[in-house]
């Protein structure tokens, strides 16, 4: 909150982003609601989902290009502009005689091609937001910027439900490109901001190695951090963990209404999303400030305990266990997850920095949907006390590990320590 107050530039940087945040997420409501209203809507939606989640795994060419770009900030105007041209074709053709399922797919297309040309935007952010705040003041960034666009994503779900009652579904569209025009112009305020320092954000020095040697770089730079793999891989774990109780609850909720029903189905299951949001806010708003000297490694197995005590309250079947664990899970998690970026900051060299950040979102979001998928086929096949019996397994090796891993890499840091003495 600090930096947000007293750094102006990072300020308009961090609006910039909220806004487009937020117009995304007007659109994607009123584009589900629109498909929803087709005959064959079961298609529209899964169709719309898999556009949605394809250009996630794009961070890694993202980052790439970012780190080769020499004028990151023009490049990051020009991209909003893009995205405000291409969302304001979806507002015209909204208003076109196209059939409605002609539409859906073009604007699904379109759709597609914004989300491609954010992974490229994601990229660029990254070593930007590190020059405007620092090195050392990154997580505390990073964690403000992360928690109140979630705030403005759960905000905008609701005012984007109101909207839809007298707004059309153009004029969304047309919103949303506004808001992408808005970023824009902030975005090349701060960059102009910059034109006449003596070493411009735009002259900083930028990556010559191909894809491949790019990636070995940055992996072999880790590698020389003692610990900083093994977090990376643990917290991925961690969080495909936390992915996997979000999708075994609802199951089991299903399966005992008679005792875990909060009012009703649909009502609990919101709650637990409540419970979620609230805690990865809090987490990561205020979590950098508050847990500043506590270790990574600490805070990992905190949540690693957290997460087989969620596991633990879903298998007693007793929803007012699982709310407040689950809270705190969310919050631990995100603060983890913070601390972990924050060391990447440091350690990587900047020109290969939004590279290593893609690699670092690539290796997060495969392992998730991997463990959700595979222990949901099992609940699927078997039983849902199965899948979590399974899962404080893995949990429970995950913790072992993890008390191992900080053991060593206590050792490896002290001996660096005497040898540099």
């Amino acid at each position: 909150m600090n930096i947000f107050i007293k750094n102006r530039d990072y300020r308009r940087f961090s609006i910039a982003s909220f806004l487009s945040s937020a117009g995304d997420i007007l659109f994607y409501l009123a584009l589900m609601t629109y498909a929803s209203k087709l005959q064959n809507y079961s298609l529209a939606l899964s169709l719309i989902a898999i556009s949605e989640s394809i250009p996630r795994l794009f961070d890694i060419f993202g980052g790439y290009l970012a780190d080769k770009t020499q004028r990151k900030f023009k490049s990051l105007f020009i991209m909003a502009l893009v995205r405000f041209i291409l969302y304001s074709l979806v507002g015209i053709l909204f208003v076109t005689n196209i059939s409605q399922w002609n539409v859906v797919l073009a604007v699904i297309a379109i759709n597609f091609i914004s989300d491609t040309v954010g992974a490229y935007s994601t990229g660029l952010v990254a070593p930007l937001l590190v020059n405007l705040v620092g090195e050392k003041e990154f997580s505390e960034a990073e964690g403000f910027t992360n928690g109140i666009s979630q705030i403005i994503t759960t905000a905008a779900q609701f005012i984007g439900s109101g909207l839809l009652l007298f707004l059309s579904y153009s004029s969304l569209a047309f919103i949303n490109a506004l808001t992408f025009l808005s970023a824009g112009i902030l975005y090349a305020s701060v960059g102009i901001h910059y034109k006449n320092d003596e070493k411009p954000l735009e002259q900083q020095e930028i990556n010559e190695q191909k894809f491949f040697a790019t990636m070995k770089t940055s992996c072999l730079q880790m590698k020389k951090a003692p610990g900083l793999v093994s977090i990376i891989l643990l917290i991925a774990l961690l969080n495909g963990a936390l992915s996997s109780n979000g999708s075994l609850i609802p199951i089991v909720i299903a399966a005992n209404r008679s005792t875990m029903i909060i009012s009703s189905y649909s009502f609990t299951i919101a709650i637990m999303g409540i419970f979620a949001s609230a805690g990865a806010i809090l987490g990561s708003t205020f979590g950098p400030q508050l847990f500043k000297k506590q270790s990574i490694f600490s805070m990992t197995i905190f949540a690693i305990f957290l997460s087989i005590a969620t596991s633990i309250a879903a298998l007693c079947a007793n929803i007012f266990f699982i709310l407040p664990i689950y809270f705190l899970l969310s919050a631990i998690t995100s603060i983890a997850s913070l601390k972990m970026q924050q060391w990447i900051v440091t350690t990587i060299d900047r020109k290969i920095l939004a590279s290593s950040v893609g690699l670092l979102n690539t290796i997060l979001m495969v392992v998730a949907p991997v463990m959700t998928t595979a222990l949901t086929t099992v609940s699927g096949l078997k039983n849902v006390k199965y899948s979590l019996i399974i899962l404080l397994a893995i949990e429970s090796i995950i913790l072992f590990v993890s008390f191992k891993m900080a053991f060593n890499t206590k050792q490896k840091v002290n001996k660096s320590a005497i040898i540099n003495d």
